[in-house]
């Protein structure tokens, strides 16, 4: 069915089956009076442009529609952050779902008239996931999302008869292109019922299979790639007919383990938020090489880059550079990546390449990935400086337990100095058991940054001998403690207070390395941004306790007495 018959009386039957919450199905006359209820709503905004973000797909997909057939663009932001939300919201004329003054539908109003929509008058506007930089605005007409869907189906939909497939889990979200094609687009125009909610631990995979199997789970490398072996999987070997993948590459540990656990090899799906899909594989099958979707072409330019034409594009016939290296196949229906082509940023007026710092430390058994993250200016600092991201092995969480953050950080540096310069190499280090995703399993430039807000105050020593220490906080503002605590009121919390007692006691005193318990702990009155805190120290070497005492101009904010032992 393609997009623009969505919601036409004679499309589909009205009780066929759209979608479930939770164990109630919704019929396709429901959707349908979902989509007339959002389209008189959005009739009523005198503006041309609205903005959508629903953690329910199908609510999102009705509200989509509605929007489409009062003819407005739709724009879906990738998140509900603060920062994502603050230039967006100023370019819409209304909302719609978890965004500030959301409109409601409007099911009073009745039958609304739905004329097929034009390919080339509906427009959508997404963003990049930010795995790159700044997310950047991506504006697409309904054509390209049809094109894409009609592919998909003729690629993949014969694997499910009609009526055969008892529903589509996703782990995704549809507000970025991949969740919105494979969870809520081709679904609803192939007659596949789709889940509501996107799942967000396996465990609830495993019990949505165990209500009711689903013939399609639409995933990330990132969750696929953390599926326990020892959960009870038999049950989806049983249900499941396909597994994808996208958003980044599957590493073939983790395609080869979906397969013995769920009977399947993910289909995994190569593409951006620009172009759309561009090649698909199943490793079982085809291993490293990827296969092109129907309709594209594809070539490397003089620099090796892959470039691609593509119905998905919004001029289906000029060539698209990529951000990948490529190896075309001899007959160019397929080819082999190469890498991600060389992201240049300038450091202190040297040209720094940060894939190939990320690739030098990925060749070291202590790593399993890197990530380089520019970190911008702060006071006194004249340039911008490079932050690395590492997830290491178990073999690199032995060497940093045993040798310390400096010896392992004189290493790494060793292994990336052969490619920048000293001024350039990374200053800060920041080690992780897993990089930060988002909702599509991607680690974006802000993730990565937000590893780098301090956590701890300014410290200044004022007085240090055996037995007592006095120092000096400075509590600034931005400190990563603040987040949460509380949104409209910030303070630091008192669990961060007592780590800031340890943190500073043992700088000062040999302390034993296990805690016991906190005794007569007082909080008296919050620690503020911007506070200036007086530290004072006792230690007691025969009871292994640290005494202390916190205060400022505002009086005593906190006091009471931390018992360690050998």
């Amino acid at each position: 069915m393609a997009l623009t018959q969505l919601c036409a009386p004679d499309a589909a039957p009205a009780q066929q089956v759209v979608g479930w919450r939770g164990a109630q199905a919704v019929t396709r006359a429901q959707f349908v009076a979902w989509v007339h209820a959002w389209c008189a709503a959005f009739r009523r905004v005198p503006g041309p442009v609205v903005a959508l973000y629903f953690d329910d797909a199908l609510e999102c997909a009705a509200a989509l529609y509605g929007a489409w057939h009062a003819g407005k663009t739709v724009v879906l932001p990738g998140d509900t952050q603060s920062a994502s939300l603050e230039h967006l919201l100023a370019g819409v004329d209304a909302c719609a779902g978890q965004l500030p003054g959301a409109l409601q539908p409007l099911t009073e109003a009745g039958p609304q008239e739905l004329a097929p929509l034009s390919l080339r008058d509906t427009h959508l506007v997404l963003f990049t996931s930010g795995s790159s930089g700044a997310p950047a605005r991506i504006d697409k007409c309904l054509a390209q999302l049809d094109a894409e869907v009609q592919s998909l189906h003729a690629l993949f939909g014969q694997r499910f008869a009609a009526g055969s497939v008892p529903g589509v889990l996703a782990t995704v979200s549809h507000q970025h292109i991949y969740g919105l094609l494979f969870r809520l687009l081709w679904p609803l125009a192939a007659g596949l019922p789709t889940a509501a909610l996107a799942l967000s631990y396996p465990e609830e995979v495993l019990g949505q299979l165990a209500e009711r199997p689903a013939g399609l789970l639409v995933s990330s490398p990132a969750f696929l790639a953390r599926l326990p072996a020892h959960l009870d999987w038999a049950r989806a070997r049983g249900s499941l007919q396909a597994v994808f993948s996208s958003g980044g590459p599957l590493p073939a540990a983790a395609s080869e383990q979906a397969w013995q656990l769920l009977a399947q090899s993910p289909t995994e799906v190569f593409g951006s938020s620009e172009t759309g899909g561009i090649a698909w594989r199943r490793r079982a099958e085809h291993g490293d090489g990827w296969n092109l979707l129907p309709g594209i072409d594809c070539r490397v330019n003089a620099e090796g880059v892959l470039e691609v034409r593509s119905p998905h594009l919004p001029d289906a016939h000029a060539w698209w550079e990529t951000s990948d290296r490529a190896q075309v196949d001899a007959g160019g229906q397929g080819f082999t990546l190469l890498g991600r082509a060389d992201r240049i940023v300038k450091i202190a007026e040297k040209r720094v390449s940060l894939t190939a710092m990320e690739q030098a430390l990925q060749a070291s058994d202590w790593v399993q990935t890197a990530r380089a993250v520019v970190l911008e200016r702060v006071a006194g600092v004249a340039t911008e400086r490079i932050g690395m991201v590492v997830a290491l092995s178990d073999a690199g969480w032995r060497q940093l337990q045993s040798q310390g953050r400096r010896a392992m950080q004189v290493a790494l540096r060793a292994l990336v100095a052969a490619h920048v310069e000293r001024v350039a190499l990374p200053r800060h280090w920041r080690y992780v058991e897993s990089l930060p995703v988002n909702a599509q399993g991607k680690s974006t430039q802000q993730q990565l940054a937000q590893l780098f807000r301090p956590v701890l105050p300014g410290l200044v020593w004022l007085q240090r001998d055996a037995e007592q220490a006095g120092a000096r906080w400075q509590v600034d503002a931005d400190l990563l403690v603040f987040d949460g605590h509380f949104p409209d009121a910030p303070l630091v919390p008192g669990v961060a207070q007592l780590h800031w007692v340890e943190w500073t006691g043992r700088q000062a005193f040999a302390m034993p390395a296990c805690f016991v318990r906190a005794e007569v702990l007082k909080f008296q009155a919050p620690i503020l941004p911007g506070a200036v805190v007086e530290v004072a120290l006792q230690w007691s070497a025969q009871k292994s306790a640290l005494q202390f005492v916190l205060s400022s101009a505002a009086g005593t904010h906190a006091s009471g007495r931390l018992i360690w032992s050998a």
